[in-house]
């Protein structure tokens, strides 16, 4: 389930609230019983293809080095 990070606009404590995606949008109070709260942007890393625990099924880079990975050098 998701997690999604919150402020209280009162107090100024931040939070998490899990919920499904379908409420996301929807409001939260602060443990305090604070109803002024902002949701806040979250980033998010995503790595590998499979999720995480997964190993990478990319081929390792190979070539000269430099910006490109030696393929514009000639």
């Amino acid at each position: 389930m998701p997690r999604y990070e919150f402020r209280c606009r009162a107090c100024g404590d931040t939070f998490e609230v899990n919920r499904p995606m379908a409420d996301a949008g929807a409001p939260a109070s602060c443990p305090q019983g604070h109803a002024d709260t902002v949701k806040l942007l979250s980033a998010v890393a995503v790595t590998g293809r499979g999720g995480a625990g997964t190993p990478s099924t990319a081929p390792a880079p190979s070539g000269g080095g430099g910006c490109c990975g030696g393929g514009c050098c000639g």
